[in-house]
């Protein structure tokens, strides 16, 4: 008998529910049912039903914000304020989802360009792609769910979607709103597991016609070398964001945007700013600003509106951040800042020039610490940022042009920010990790664009 799936509170630790957790028979039964749903094509729902659908969902989740808010809040630790954010935001994901779908579609493909293709015509259609399996992760438990069973609705495909262990609870009452709002049980179902075994056969079975995968680098790789021929596959990776504040830039206008970035979710973010760069000539300026706001943040239970900060999702996580803080500061950083507050929960902190092989500079923090590096000219700067193996989204704070445009040109990455931090997202723009950060494009629109197939028709006109 397979055990129930404990969920705990972020915070405290304090038992939140048992979740039924499922078996390798029950992976078998909702591959085989997601399978034969995609292979009955006049079973297929009409894009009217699903527009109907997703907009009924987005009513639904509106009705419950608050309750949704509270579930992230507790579950994740993300603070209530931004859990609240989290749901607006995915109340209007469901939105664009349905609305993609009036631009979504074929094209004329040109005939008659050569005798050999006189007398025809020819044009191209969307098909679902197929079975869909999509493996999330804790932090955005609900806005992440919706980033990848919102699309495979839209689109047509059945979707298996399996939740982080730590935050199923998110996942497993938006699948209800979707039955509530009329989709059949057999479109979107959920896999409810901390059984990695069973998580890579989810995701690898050959009746997958494509993976979604959110989560690390090692195990997002790990599983595309897994997958069957054919098999498609996008994956959401991370890294360590860097931003440039050249010495036009002002200190005091930008300290507050860099913070939200650095230490929302407790830094629990793919593209949270971690190395900051700072032109050497307002380096002790900004880094006296930057502490003192960093000093500043509410930190403590998540459901409470005040608190800004708070806990890391697991104990182990703690006590790791904290041994790579320590790393740093013995090998001579200093540090503002800093601390704990329970067991889950750090008290934000600013590391000042850690050494280059210190972890913290080289590997994703994934907690409420930023790092401030000085530099001499912008070259060295670029060079700096751009020296990781991970390429997502870096940002560049200056009010001279010329240093904006060269940053953004010279930056690798799939998105520079001018003057905002590197977390900033909207769930219609593309959203994508180059080299160790990622595959494939995210984004809703993004999305339902790589969970379909191009069909061409063509039409010969003699006969």
């Amino acid at each position: 008998m397979t055990p129930n799936l404990q969920v705990y509170q972020a915070f405290d630790r304090e038992l939140i529910a048992e979740i039924p957790a499922d078996d390798a028979g029950a992976l078998e039964r909702k591959l085989d049912i997601a399978a034969r749903t995609f292979a009955d094509r006049d079973g297929w729902l009409p894009a009217h039903r699903r527009m109907a659908i997703l907009r009924r969902v987005s009513e639904l989740l509106f009705e419950n914000r608050d309750r949704f808010a509270m579930v992230i809040a507790r579950e994740g630790g993300k603070p209530l304020t931004d859990a609240i954010i989290e749901v607006t935001r995915g109340i209007d994901g469901l939105v664009n989802a349905a609305d993609e779908l009036r631009n979504f579609g074929g094209k004329e493909i040109p005939m008659g360009l050569t005798a050999a293709s006189a007398n025809r015509w020819a044009f191209t259609t969307k098909e679902p792609i197929g079975v869909v399996a999509a493996i999330s992760a804790f932090n955005h438990p609900l806005n992440l769910i919706i980033h990848q069973i919102a699309p495979a609705v839209a689109v047509g495909c059945p979707v298996i979607v399996k939740p982080a262990a730590t935050t199923p609870i998110s996942c497993i009452e938006i699948v209800k709103l979707f039955w509530e709002a009329g989709l059949d049980e057999r479109w979107c179902q959920t896999f409810i597991t901390e059984d990695n075994a069973l998580a890579e056969r989810l995701a690898t079975d050959q009746r997958v016609a494509f993976m979604s995968f959110i989560g690390s680098a090692k195990v997002g790789w790990y599983l595309k070398s897994k997958l069957p021929p054919g098999t498609r596959c996008a994956l959401e990776h991370g890294g360590a964001a860097p931003v440039i504040v050249d010495r036009s830039a002002r200190v005091d206008a930008i300290v507050g945007t860099i913070v939200k970035g650095g230490y929302y979710h407790a830094g629990q973010v793919c593209v949270s700013v971690q190395r900051i760069l700072v032109q050497n000539d307002i380096l002790a300026n900004f880094t006296e600003a930057l502490a003192t706001k960093v000093a500043g943040l509410h930190v403590g239970d998540p459901r409470l509106k005040e608190t800004e900060v708070g806990p890391l999702i697991l104990p182990r996580e703690t006590e790791r951040v904290a041994s790579w803080i320590k790393e740093a500061i013995d090998a001579g950083a200093k540090q503002f800042g800093g601390g704990r507050l329970s067991e889950t929960t750090l008290l934000p902190s600013v590391l000042l020039d850690p050494p280059a092989d210190a972890k913290v500079s080289r590997l994703e923090v994934f907690g409420p610490l930023t790092c401030v590096y000085g530099y001499s000219d912008v070259d060295e700067a670029i060079r700096i940022a751009n020296s990781l193996p991970y390429a997502f989204q870096a940002s560049v704070f200056s009010s001279d042009i010329a240093i904006a445009l060269k940053a953004a040109r010279h930056l690798d990455a799939a998105a520079v920010l001018v003057n905002d931090h590197t977390a900033f997202r909207t769930d219609w723009m593309p959203f994508a990790g180059r080299r160790q950060s990622g595959y494939g494009v995210g984004g809703i629109p993004w999305t339902m664009e790589e969970m379909a197939d191009d069909k061409m028709v063509v039409f010969n006109g003699v006969g």
